[in-house]
């Protein structure tokens, strides 16, 4: 058995935060979910059932809670933030996909949300 890929995911995360460009968003905040692939050899987990072969996602998770805490104006910025805590704090990723989505943006449209969504690389060169 080879191993193609292995992938740890954070699936509909919510939260309620603060980030907004408009200045009701940061007294009211605003419903957030957060969707996260982490590309990430978990092989050794597969074989030894020891957490210390994979990764933590409650760990990763509690790294996404403490980002989505900090008010910012964009959702690209914490995006951006997100994906340098979790390089850094967890270099075994390979890559991540990460998507914000603003449960209920305040732009006058009857919809399920807006947000960005980012594919990274860890090539140790972010800043």
């Amino acid at each position: 058995m080879k191993l193609m890929s292995s992938k740890i995911y954070l699936r509909n995360v919510r939260f309620h935060a603060f980030h907004g460009v408009l200045p009701q968003e940061g007294i009211v905040g605003n419903d957030y979910l957060v969707n996260l692939v982490l590309d990430y050899d978990f092989s050794s987990a597969m074989k030894t059932d020891d957490l210390q072969g994979t990764l933590n996602y409650a760990e990763v998770y509690q790294k996404v809670r403490e980002e989505m805490a900090v008010p910012s104006k964009l959702l690209e910025h914490v995006a951006g933030r997100i994906a340098h805590r979790l390089f850094s704090d967890f270099p075994e990723i390979q890559k991540l996909q990460l998507s914000i989505t603003k449960v209920n943006p305040p732009m006058g449209a009857d919809s399920d949300g807006a947000g960005v969504e980012v594919v990274l690389t860890n090539d140790k060169t972010y800043s």
